[in-house]
């Protein structure tokens, strides 16, 4: 975080903690002047009072250098002249007017010092205008401007590093991912063979290799010319520029000629604060090209100590912070889709070769050990994060070269990117703070059995390990745990001895829909058994016969695991759903859950089964988030009084399957405040009408409506339109009652603080932008599937501020023509608003 202009009001101690860089520079320069001439100059060992009363001063020096600079709109992001320069001669100065004043000495140090200073000003000075191109790439420096020039109104980056991502990755990258920019490709072909050559006209294992090595640059310029200068003094064959491609990290380490990239992204490293570096370097954890979740790299900040609560900022606020300073000074890049979301930005990824930088730095700290595609290991005693990436067609890692080559005693976090094997994970591994295993496959319930052994767990995520049925009653000894992720399995019920998780604030559960195969075998049943509970009890008890079958010798182990592994799966997760009728959007909450007062996101809990545990919702205060499924007329009013007393919830989410749905579950009284802080809300099934209360959520920033089937149009779009923050706006799927003709009308003055419209069609109807609407609209998301391609559309070329529509569906051969018809008046609209905003289809389209 760059030190701010403070007012001259604030303490000295304040700036000696919020500036400890230009401290650091006043001693570094000292330091340096004594190992240079120390018989000549004087370096002297400053007593610890002189040394506070140089740091505390340098803080001024930092901040008045700050504020001139700004006033002069000298472009220095990383402070360098400010901070080095300023604070480094101050504690030259210094050294010389201590001697001078307090021992009637020094005069001659004092001088000497002036002389050195003006000497580094001058010499210095003409290296600073040269020195980034000319001495670390000449070359370079006739070609930047030939690729900068496509740049249309780029801001300034907040490094030398890394170029804008919607300037560069975003607007030169095509809907695949897999093209590259024309000017990319200009540049290096202009570069490599010294004329204006087309790289689609080579041979196309080298226009493969090429399209690589384009994508890991992704639009920074000074990685394309340089590296397009490297390969010019190699023969242009396949197997060269594969060898760039497979050893980019030790090039980059070892070629002189790519100096220049190196040099410039370490500048870029060097330049951030040492929470930052941190948090940075903690990134070479996921693969490449992984898109990462902010909420999910935040939450592992906090596990990791990486931030903490301060004053009345959570742990994870100022971790987001982070995250969000990382965007800033280009280190990490937004993804393109996330960009419209309420916080700005979901997730991110790493650019190509700021990654290799980050796994550099990172094997230099002996932080993170990565294993990909079953590489042979080397000693790594004292590594504290382990990344596995497995494969099933990668070398098979053996059980005792991981034990041997790494001490798991020393380990902090596990992560798993692809197959689970059982002895990635290791009793020794007392210290573990994460386990990240999302989406890891062949991840069984016997695998997790002993998960209580690691009593410093914080951060435990089983996300999308469609094989896990239930948590063990071990897990209530993780009394450090922060964070439970177990969405995407089969998990219907959490264990009793979660309420043992004091310190627990986040937990997300929700189950996997399962596919109803009622409709597939009803049919060929006795009219008896034509009932979802005697089908699957007939599945189940068939396949306890092939698991019993083991006993008489019938069956060899591998069967055997898979049967028993089945039928835990229907015992424990799918017999228990379908004979209490649960809503499959959740899971069973024990009592007891107020005993978890530090929650702070509560969901998916399945409510309609145990009606008690809104007594314990209403008792959780601290909530922020809460989702809740199996909303009925029987517990309505009581969940509407849990949700009034939740006074701190920003997001609420309601899921309600089946006919009646949440008709009339929603309906209250005048007297009914909701929260006032609400910013996210969800709907998910019928209500026929908008619950009025709907209309006093002034804060409401995001609204997604699912199946709710409203009837009268105009009446729900006139409430919406009036919530004065509305950001966000999902009407998906069966939001409307489909009526044959009905008309969905956008009036005059309606959604002035939306930006982001998603419509899902159901029924032929006619959508109608009227002018003086949506004022502040810029992304327009239009999914239409089979004769809802017949939707008219009008008024799109109203919006003032429009940029982007997409299209979506899926249609049949018949609908050919239609669908042309409804892109070709789209396009026409479009070409008619001044802002001249782009279509984006679907390959449907």
């Amino acid at each position: 975080m760059q030190p701010s202009i403070t007012s001259s009001s604030e303490s000295g101690a304040h700036l000696l903690i919020t500036n400890p860089k230009g401290n650091v520079a006043a001693a570094c320069s000292r330091a340096s002047l004594r190992r240079t001439r120390p018989d000549r100059i004087g370096g002297v060992l400053q007593r610890g009072g002189e040394a506070v009363i140089c740091g505390f001063v340098s803080a001024w020096v930092l901040i008045g250098l700050n504020a001139l600079t700004a006033r002069l709109k000298f472009d220095d992001p990383l402070e360098a002249v400010q901070l080095h320069s300023g604070c480094g001669a101050w504690g030259v100065i210094f050294m010389g007017a201590v001697r001078r004043l307090f021992t009637g000495g020094g005069g001659r140090l004092l001088g000497a010092h002036i002389v050195v200073i003006l000497v580094i000003a001058v010499d210095g000075g003409r290296e600073g205008r040269v020195g980034v191109v000319e001495r670390l790439g000449r070359r370079a420096e006739e070609d930047i401007p030939a690729a900068v020039e496509v740049q249309h109104q780029r801001q300034p980056a907040a490094t030398v590093a890394v170029a804008d991502a919607d300037a560069w990755a975003g607007r030169h990258e095509e809907a695949d991912g897999g093209a590259v920019g024309v000017v990319e490709r200009r540049v290096v072909g202009d570069r490599v063979f010294k004329e204006s050559v087309n790289l689609d006209q080579q041979d196309l294992e080298l226009i493969e290799e090429a399209k690589l090595i384009l994508k890991k640059c992704r639009g920074l310029p000074l990685a394309i010319v340089t590296i397009g200068g490297f390969l010019a003094s190699r023969p242009k064959t396949a197997l060269e520029w594969r060898k760039l491609n497979e050893h980019i990290s030790v090039e980059l380490e070892t070629n002189p000629e790519l100096e220049a990239i190196r040099a410039v992204l370490n500048m870029s490293y060097d330049g951030l604060p040492y929470h930052l570096k941190s948090c940075f370097l903690y990134l070479s954890i996921f693969p490449e090209d992984d898109k990462i979740s902010r909420k999910r790299l935040v939450r592992r900040w906090c596990a990791e100590g990486y931030s903490r609560e301060l004053w009345d900022k959570s742990a994870e606020e100022i971790a987001n912070d982070y995250f969000f300073e990382l965007i800033d000074v280009s280190m990490i890049l937004p993804t393109q889709n996330s960009t419209y979301s309420s916080r700005g930005a979901d997730s991110c990824q790493v650019h190509d070769i700021m990654r290799e930088i980050a796994i550099s730095k990172s094997k230099e700290e002996n932080l993170v050990l990565r294993l990909e595609g079953g590489r042979r290991l080397h000693n790594h005693d004292t590594v504290r994060h382990l990344s596995i990436t497995n494969s099933s067609e990668d070398r098979e890692i053996d059980v005792g070269e991981l034990e041997i080559t790494v001490d798991m005693s020393r380990i902090r976090s596990l992560t798993v990117f692809g197959e689970w094997r059982p002895f990635f994970i290791s009793d020794k591994m007392s210290l573990l703070r994460v386990l990240d295993l999302e989406d890891t496959r062949g991840l069984k319930d016997h695998h997790i059995k002993q998960i209580g052994k690691f009593l410093h767990l914080r951060y435990l995520s089983l996300r999308g390990c469609y094989d896990i049925a239930y948590l063990p009653d071990s897990l209530g000894n993780l009394r450090q745990l922060e964070t439970l992720d177990v969405r995407g399995t089969f998990i219907v019920r959490l264990p009793k001895t979660i309420t043992n998780l004091r310190m627990l604030k986040y937990l997300r559960a929700v189950p996997m829909i399962v596919e109803n195969i009622y409709e597939n075998t009803a049919g060929q049943l006795p009219k008896l058994m034509r009932n979802m509970l005697c089908i699957y009890t007939f599945f189940l008890l068939g396949l306890c016969v092939l698991c019993s079958a083991n006993a008489i010798g019938k069956l060899d182990d591998d069967k055997t695991k898979t049967c028993s592994e089945v039928c835990t799966r229907y015992c424990c997760s799918i017999l228990p759903s379908i004979a209490m009728r649960l809503d499959r959007s959740g899971v069973i909450a024990p009592r007891g859950l107020r005993k978890l007062t530090a929650l702070h996101t509560l969901g998916v809990v399945d409510i309609s089964w145990q009606p008690s545990v809104l007594q314990d919702i209403k008792r959780l205060t601290q909530l922020h988030k809460l989702e809740v499924s199996g909303v009925n007329k029987k517990n309505s009013q009581k969940f509407l009084s849990a949700l009034a007393a939740l006074s701190q919830l920003e997001s609420l989410s309601l899921f309600s399957e089946g006919k009646p749905g949440l008709l009339g579950c929603l309906d209250a009284d005048e007297k009914f405040s909701p929260p006032k802080d609400l910013k996210s809300l969800k709907l998910h099934g019928n209500m026929v009408e908008l619950p009025k209360w709907i209309g006093k959520l002034n804060n409401l920033v995001k609204l997604k409506l699912s199946k709710s089937r409203l009837k009268d149009h105009d009446a729900a779009i006139q409430v919406l339109g009036k919530l004065p923050n509305l950001t966000i706006l999902w009407l998906l799927h069966k939001s409307f009652h489909s009526v044959e003709g009905g008309e969905l009308n956008f009036s005059e003055g309606s959604f002035k603080s939306l930006v982001v419209l998603k419509l899902d069609f159901s029924g032929s109807k006619c959508v109608k932008f009227e002018q003086g609407a949506f004022h502040n609209l810029e992304l327009l998301l239009i999914s239409v599937y089979y004769e809802e391609v017949e939707t008219k559309f009008s008024g799109l070329e109203f919006p003032p501020r429009i940029k982007e529509v997409q299209l979506h569906g899926y249609f049949y051969n018949r609908h050919k023509q239609a669908k042309q018809r409804l892109k070709e008046n789209l396009l026409a609209q479009l070409s008619e608003n001044p802002k001249k905003p782009i279509l984006n289809t679907s390959w449907e389209f």
